[in-house]
Formats: structure tokens, C-alpha cells, sequence
């Protein structure tokens, strides 16, 4: 189980806001976030993640505290078993997909596995550069699975997927997250991308 409680004021074009939000989200399980366009979908997901620091908050995963500003704990991004799939994909545009499977994992029977799943098999060797929009996308994916997180973050993770792609692939990491009984929250701007996937949701607006 996750529990959420935060709080944090952000600048959108109407002037200073207030981001709260309160959850409690089951241990493996996948939410869809959902809300109005600049309403801190991705913002919340960057301080679960331990990107970005809120004024007050609280979050606990299973029995670990990840943050307590009132505590003055805050656990580092990498001591955080989260996986993040951002937007725009953040991939190291000097490493191939190998070494970027590599670089999360040094298991490479998971790492053959998920080259299948992501359909990624001939293009270990390929850099970011060399790879289609939808190519790097699943990168990415692959990369934070690879992991084996405890929490994955996904941030419009099949935007860039058509529709029989996303379709497969969801069928297939609904099946490796109940493995890892890992938590997922994902934001989406449409229906379809979460069709199927998530279970519950979770809506994000401002105060």
C-alpha cells in the first residue's frame, strides 16, 4: 500500500495554485491519473519519484517512509524503488539500448525477456537517435521495468504507440507487473492508452 498525503504550491498561468493530494493506492495495482491540463499530473509523479520536494507532505510505501517533511525525511531518488517513464522519454543519447538495459539491470535473462515484450529484439545495438519516437518510448518503458520497481511512474508512457503496439504491450506488462507486484501510476490524456490497464484512478486538480 501507498499512502499519499502532499502539498505544494506551483505557478500556472492563473497565478500561484496549491497542488494537494491525498491517496491511499493498494500495493500492485495500476491507477490511472487523470485531471485538467496543467493541473500537476507530472509534478505529482516527480515527488513520489523524489524529484521535486513539496511544502508539506507525507508518503509511504508499504512500512518505509519515502518522505516526511515534518519528520525531515526524504529519501533520495535512487534509494526510492521507483521506476519513472517520463514524457519525453530521457534516455542517454550515447548508449544503446543494450547498455541502457544494462545500466538497470545486470539480469540478463529479464533483459532478453523484456527485449521481447518491447519488440526491441534487432535494435540492441541502436542508439536513441537512430530509433523511431514509438522505438525509444518502449526504450524507455523497458528500462524502468528492468529495474524491478517497487512503484512504476508512468507519464503518457504510450503516446507515441499505435493502437494494435500499445495493445500488446499492455497485455504483456499487466502480466510482468502482477510478477513484481509493482504499483503503477499512470497519467493519460486518453482513454485508450489505459483501456484495459488500469484499474482505478486518481484525480489531480488545484486548489
Amino acid at each position: 500500500m501507498i499512502s499519499i498525503k502532499i502539498d505544494k504550491q506551483i505557478k500556472t498561468y492563473r497565478g500561484k495554485r496549491n497542488l494537494v493530494v491525498e491517496a491511499i493506492i493498494e500495493k500492485g495495482s495500476v491507477t490511472k491519473i487523470y485531471g485538467p491540463s496543467g493541473s500537476g499530473k507530472t509534478t505529482f509523479l516527480k515527488i513520489i519519484a523524489g524529484l521535486i520536494m513539496p511544502d508539506r507532505g507525507l508518503i509511504k510505501v508499504e512500512n518505509e517512509v519515502w518522505l516526511d517533511t515534518a519528520g525531515k525525511v526524504n529519501l533520495k531518488p535512487q534509494q526510492r524503488k521507483a521506476g519513472f517513464v517520463f514524457q519525453d522519454y530521457a534516455l542517454f543519447p550515447n548508449m544503446t539500448v543494450m547498455e541502457h538495459l544494462l545500466y538497470a539491470t545486470s539480469d540478463t535473462v529479464l533483459i532478453d525477456r523484456l527485449l521481447k515484450i518491447g519488440k526491441m529484439e534487432t535494435f540492441v545495438q541502436h542508439r536513441p537517435k537512430h530509433l523511431s519516437g514509438g522505438q525509444q518510448q518502449r526504450l524507455a518503458i523497458l528500462r524502468a521495468l528492468a529495474m524491478r520497481p517497487e512503484v512504476l511512474l508512468m507519464d503518457e508512457a504510450f503516446s507515441a504507440l499505435d493502437d494494435e503496439l500499445s495493445a500488446s504491450l499492455i497485455m504483456d506488462l499487466k502480466l510482468l507487473l502482477k510478477e513484481f507486484n509493482t504499483t503503477t501510476l499512470i497519467v493519460s490524456h486518453h482513454a485508450r492508452e489505459t483501456a484495459g490497464f488500469a484499474e482505478g484512478s486518481l484525480k489531480i486538480d488545484l486548489d
